[in-house]
Formats: structure tokens, sequence, C-alpha cells
């Protein structure tokens, strides 16, 4: 699998997770969609102490999150389909039409209190946004370095589904700084395995690069990001 391709710079760094440190979690039950989460973070933060069944499912970490709007200049100013949005930071600034998923209903309720349309993943399944190429683009930002390689295959194929053909696909992961600061990640997960995942989903790799600043910066700045850039098939 994608995932299972040992990270050269993961390797060579103990304080990055190996590939392989988790057993592998089911990706869903049916009806299910794979989803990411802001809950952990929001807890960690003081928020409402979370229930056992908010517990569960894939958390994605870290207030003081990004706007990537000027990276989805990069694969167009169409709608967007935001996986792991959270409390809308992004989607906010994206063309009218864009919606968000998390599984933290809190950080839907943010983002609707915002203007903004968002819903848990289950809850998308059943609203008129889910139809195939509604979107599009796909942004799924510091959400793949908590899933297991299943679930990275899955979310990917779930979702890209509903991004028209041609349509643009952005993937953003932490570098050393990011990773070491977030909640519960399950791998280090660099410019390797971005392209293996993207290529496993089928889609064609147009560009990886290291933003806001050089790679080198990754170490030491937590907002230093591994991107890449991707389309669907036409």
């Amino acid at each position: 699998m994608p995932g299972r391709t040992h990270s050269s710079t993961a390797a060579n760094r103990p304080d990055v997770p190996a590939p392989e440190t988790r057993g592998t979690r089911p990706a869903g039950g049916p009806g299910t969609a794979p989803h990411a989460s802001t809950a952990q973070a929001l807890e960690e933060q003081g928020g409402t102490p979370l229930t056992a069944g908010e517990r569960t499912g894939v958390v994605r970490p870290l207030p003081a999150r990004p706007c990537y709007r000027r990276q989805l200049r990069r694969i167009g100013s169409g709608r967007v389909l935001d996986i792991g949005c959270g409390v809308g930071d992004t989607l906010a600034d994206c063309a009218p039409g864009s919606v968000g998923i998390d599984h933290d209903p809190r950080s839907v309720h943010k983002c609707r209190a915002r203007g903004l349309t968002a819903y848990t993943a289950d809850a998308f399944l059943a609203s008129p946004h889910a139809r195939p190429g509604t979107f599009d683009a796909l942004l799924c930002a510091h959400v793949l370095e908590h899933l297991e390689d299943e679930q990275v295959e899955g979310l990917l194929r779930a979702y890209l589904r509903y991004v028209r053909p041609g349509g643009g696909v952005l993937l953003i992961t932490p570098q050393e700084a990011g990773h070491r600061a977030e909640a519960a990640p399950v791998r280090f997960t660099d410019f390797t395995l971005l392209r293996a995942f993207a290529e496993s989903a089928g889609l064609a790799v147009r560009r990886t690069y290291s933003y806001p600043l050089p790679r080198a910066a990754g170490k030491l700045l937590r907002r230093n990001v591994f991107a890449l850039v991707g389309q669907v098939p036409r």
C-alpha cells in the first residue's frame, strides 16, 4: 500500500513516527463517509468535554491553522470541497458554492454561524451537494497524516467523485515542526507519500512544493507544509 513506503526523512529522524507504528483501523462501515476531525484539538484548548462517541474517528489538530486560499489559486478559482474544513478559515474565502466537511459538529456549527455551507461527513452524503462532478477542486489539508493507508485511499476515493473531470486537487501535510505539534499523527507524510497516495487515487500529479518557505525551514517552522497539486483525470 502507498503509505507503507518508508519515507527517507522519517527514517532518519528519531522524533518522527515510522509509517507502521499502529495497527490498521477500519475505514468506516456501510453508509458512513470517511472523515477528519478537529474535536481533540478543541478539547485540549479547554472546549466542551467530548463524549465517548466524539473521541472516536480521526483527529485533525491545531488552532492557528494557516489559510490556504492563495494555494487554491494553483488549482483554479471555482467551487471547492474542503475536507477537514475546521471552523472554515479557508472555506470563507472560497468561491460561492464551496462546501466544507468536518467530523466535529461544533466546527460545522461554527462554519454555519459564519454563513458558510458545511456538513458532518454523513450529513454531506444526504445533502443536495453530494452529486458527482459538483465541485471544481478538492482541498485536503492537515488530514492525511492522521490516517492509516486504507483510510487515505478510502477518503480520496469517496470524495474525488464529487470533483469534475479535469478539476484540481490540493493535498497538504505538515513538515517536521508541524508534525511534532499535531495531535496524534499516524505517520510523517512527506512528498514521497503524498505522491504515492495521489497516484494510487488516479490523480495526475502536477507539482509538489514546500510552503511558505523552502523545505529546510520545516524543521523549525510549524506552518511549513508539503503541498501537492494534482488533477482529476478528464
